[in-house]
């Protein structure tokens, strides 16, 4: 049998053969006449052997190449299809559109090749991720197991997260798939030089030149999503597959990570299938977007996945939900998500910027920013598209910046184990801000603004890692509390409760750290700034800087676990470090 370095890096099962035949460039016709461009890889196996499909915009090139063979290998047909419009596949791309037809044309034409033994099994993240949830709930009994990775089946609320815009996902994946169009050795240069024209396609105001500040050109499904700022339009409801998830009958095994763009609306989809009655299996890592972890971690588990539902002799593990507890090098398998051994513990923002399990008097001062869309606060690390800006962060330097404030506990003379959603209500007093600094009259102008919350453990050396966060949008009143907000909960004639749904985590706060949650204005570029006057998206023509007033109450509600016995001692050994991140070298310039 040949070397077989990839499955050894992977740490896939041996393999059952070394010969895998090739066969590129195949024809897949759909409903309307368009060519779609399939690769097939055929073990040398005397079997009937389930099919592996996997639908991409990406190409079908390095690295998916090879980690098809590795799965060919492992016994299984494998089918890579470039999308419509993408590479070599005729027509062309309109993001999310057209996935389900061209998914069940793909199907169509998979049952007549004399190598399908009627046996589907589907694979990818991201995008990759997305057009499985378009397939999946009219592929009927043929579809034997499903591995979606840091996806959503619905893209339209990752797109405006706290009712924002994810300017830096959306504009970031416009570029890539750009770049797949363009000369390689241009767009070479730009990656090495640090990608220039994007950078200065995220700082571009008005929003709608973004795209051609970048690409040099304008591009159609960007400038439409500036206009459909509606998750719920019938846009996206068209695009969306949520709807059908309670259809599905294959075994699904879901993959996250904890600093991953998806994660949120993963979870969303998690908890639909268990309405529905099923019974997905959930793995969520200490992965962003696009950690090596991560590949390898998932493609291992999607292997033993297949093989445990064709078959195979792997045995599927008796706990559904695996999840890696931060701070520690263990992980720990709960019956569901979010656990239900998990208490909600408030912890209240206090004067003197601290942070307590005991409540403050209602309507006090705590402290105050002002918010300059102009000069936004930046966003670092978290949940990002990109690895090399992703993940876990010493905050130090952001926390420096005059338009972020910090409330921090005592040490702890404990553990504190937290595992599951974590959501925030911040009580803010808005006023906009005069080009003179001035603060005008209550009733003059209305402030539209973001809260956002992000909660840090700092360590012994005073160094600040992220845990997890997230951002909400605002808009104040004459006569009530910011749209979205919660009246009963406004103290009289004194501000707002802005609720913000952070990230979920599973973190394990060591005794002698200190809890910090951070409040801020904004991340920009990774949320669109504010421009603080409620124009819509792409007509950002005036920037209006806002003053906000933190007040009591303010607190962060924590999802404490009850004592169980410890994570298990496995070490993380497939992920990257999570106490201090291969992309942290220390304080990093903001």
């Amino acid at each position: 049998m040949r070397l077989d370095p990839v499955g050894r890096l992977l740490k896939l099962p041996p393999a059952l053969t070394g010969r895998v035949r090739t066969t590129k460039g195949i024809p897949v016709r759909m409903r309307d006449g368009v060519i779609l461009r399939a690769d097939h890889y055929g073990p040398a196996l005397d079997a009937e052997l389930p099919t592996v499909l996997v639908r991409t915009p990406y190409g079908r090139g390095a690295p998916t190449s090879l980690l098809c063979r590795a799965v060919a290998q492992r016994g299984f047909n494998v089918l890579i299809q470039s999308c419509r419009g993408t590479g070599d596949s005729g027509g062309t791309f309109e993001p999310l559109l057209q996935e389900r037809e061209d998914g069940l044309d793909t199907l169509d034409w998979l049952r007549l090749q004399p190598w399908y033994d009627g046996r589907l099994l589907t694979y990818g993240p991201s995008y990759v991720g997305f057009v499985q949830w378009a397939l999946a709930a009219e592929a009927g009994d043929e579809l034997k197991a499903m591995a979606t990775i840091v996806t959503a089946s619905d893209f339209g609320p990752p797109t405006y997260a706290g009712g924002a815009f994810s300017l830096d996902t959306v504009l970031t994946w416009s570029a890539i798939l750009d770049a797949q169009r363009g000369p390689r050795l241009e767009n070479a240069v730009e990656l090495l030089r640090g990608q220039p024209r994007l950078q200065r396609g995220l700082a571009r105001v008005p929003l709608a030149e973004a795209d051609r500040i970048t690409t040099g050109a304008e591009i159609e499904f960007f400038q439409r999503w500036l206009a459909e700022a509606d998750p719920t339009s019938a846009y996206w409801t068209q695009r969306g597959h949520t709807h059908s998830l309670p259809k599905i009958t294959a075994p699904v095994l879901m993959i996250g990570g904890w600093y991953d763009i998806f994660l949120p609306w993963q979870l969303v989809d998690y908890a639909a299938l268990r309405a529905a009655g099923l019974q997905p299996h959930l793995t969520v890592g200490p992965w962003h977007h696009g950690s090596a972890g991560l590949f390898q971690h998932s493609a291992a588990e999607a292997v033993a996945w297949f093989r445990a539902h064709t078959g195979g002799p792997e045995r599927i593990r008796e706990r559904p939900v695996r999840v890696h507890v931060g701070g520690t090098a263990g992980w720990r398998e709960l019956p569901e998500w979010p656990p239900v051994t998990s208490q909600t513990q408030p912890w209240y923002l206090r004067r003197n910027a601290t942070l307590s399990t005991t409540p403050a008097p209602g309507g006090e001062r705590l402290d105050g920013f002002t918010y300059d869309p102009k000069h936004p606060t930046p966003a670092l690390g978290g949940p990002r598209l990109i690895g090399k800006i992703s993940g876990r962060r010493d905050n130090r330097p952001l926390e420096a910046r005059p338009d972020v404030l910090t409330f921090t506990s005592e040490p702890l003379t404990e553990p504190l184990e937290v595992v599951g959603p974590i959501s925030a209500e911040i009580t803010v007093h808005a006023t906009c801000v005069r080009p003179n600094g001035s603060t005008p009259p209550t009733r003059d102008l209305v402030p539209y603004f973001d809260v956002f919350v992000r909660l840090c453990e700092v360590d012994e050396q005073d160094r600040s890692w992220n845990i997890c966060d997230g951002l909400a949008r605002a808009a104040a009143t004459e006569t009530g509390p910011a749209t979205g907000t919660d009246p009963a909960s406004e103290p009289a004639a004194a501000g707002q409760t802005v609720r913000v749904e952070l990230w979920p985590t599973a973190y394990r706060f060591a005794a002698g750290r200190r809890i910090r949650v951070q409040v801020s204005g904004g991340a920009h570029p990774r949320f669109s700034r504010n421009p603080g006057t409620g124009a819509p998206l792409g007509h950002e023509l005036e920037l209006r800087a806002v003053r906000q007033e933190i007040l009591t109450p303010s607190s962060i509600s924590l999802p404490v676990l009850r004592p169980e016995p410890e994570p298990e001692s496995e070490l993380a050994q497939e992920s990257e470090p999570v106490a201090q991140s291969s992309n942290v070298d220390g304080p990093t310039s903001v």
